[in-house]
């Protein structure tokens, strides 16, 4: 970032954020218990959990993982149940997002992401991302790097913003033929070769090509992320691996990014 006050000011009030991310995270676990729905906590947050002990240092954010069927009764019971500063965001509940992760949001605060379009008409609260995961087929791990990455970069290209020009119009063509053709042949794989020990992000989200054991995740144990106990994968070990390789090499400083542009943790005053 050019800004040093902004940066400054980011680190600043990063600790402030992340409380709040941890109270949403406890409102969605009492959601969830109370509904006997599982989930757990994912990516950097397990990280975190695994390697720092809660949040790493430089993060602002939180992830969680549902299986899909979890996922839909969450989305359910969410709204009705969370506490009336929460808001669950889906492309159902905000018509201006099309993200398939379900989001969170803290309606008195305010988180801008880079890239984001700080006029628009949706929810940029602070939040806690929701991913929904499904079984995968019994196909090997060169066959899913490529396919998931394959239809989650075209999903990605199809649905950013364009304007019009000749090479918007070659995207379309190009990567809308190998979205579809991707996902026929995925399909294919899931009806011939149906029952596999792994599962993942729904493709769309899975842009790296990751798959995990079921027996290496289930049952659940928890972990302590900021002093308090969450759901977590049981062999966090190999889970992490899945995601980061060496996950336990901390990454030299100019790689600690906030992912914020700009962040305020209380718009009003309670």
């Amino acid at each position: 970032m050019n800004n040093e006050y902004l940066s400054k000011y980011l680190k600043l009030h990063l600790r402030e954020c992340q409380l709040k991310q941890l109270s949403i995270l406890e409102s969605i676990d009492s959601v969830c218990k109370k509904h006997d729905i599982q989930y757990w906590l994912d990516g950097g947050t397990l990280l975190g959990a695994v390697r720092h002990g809660g949040f790493i240092p430089w993060d602002d954010d939180i992830d969680i993982a549902m299986m899909k069927p979890d996922f839909e009764r969450f989305l359910e019971v969410a709204q009705s149940d969370l506490p009336d500063n929460l808001f669950l965001q889906t492309p159902k509940t905000d018509p201006g997002v099309n993200s398939p992760v379900a989001k969170i949001r803290d309606l008195n605060s305010l988180y801008i992401e880079d890239m984001e379009d700080f006029s628009a008409d949706y929810q940029k609260g602070l939040f806690v991302d929701i991913f929904p995961m499904i079984d995968y087929p019994n196909v090997g791990a060169s066959f899913v790097k490529r396919y998931a990455k394959g239809i989650s970069t075209s999903y990605a290209i199809l649905h950013k913003p364009h304007y019009y020009s000749l090479r918007m119009f070659g995207e379309f063509f190009w990567f809308g033929m190998k979205y579809y053709l991707y996902r026929g042949i995925w399909a294919m794989a899931s009806l011939f070769k149906p029952k596999s020990p792994y599962f993942s992000n729904i493709l769309i989200n899975n842009g790296y090509g990751i798959y995990h054991r079921r027996d290496l995740t289930f049952p659940l144990s928890t972990i302590n992320f900021e002093g308090k106990p969450f759901p977590a994968p049981c062999d966090t070990d190999a889970y992490l691996k899945d995601l980061y390789k060496n996950y336990m090499e901390i990454p030299p400083e100019s790689k600690r990014k906030i992912h914020a542009i700009y962040v305020h943790s209380e718009l009003l005053e309670s």
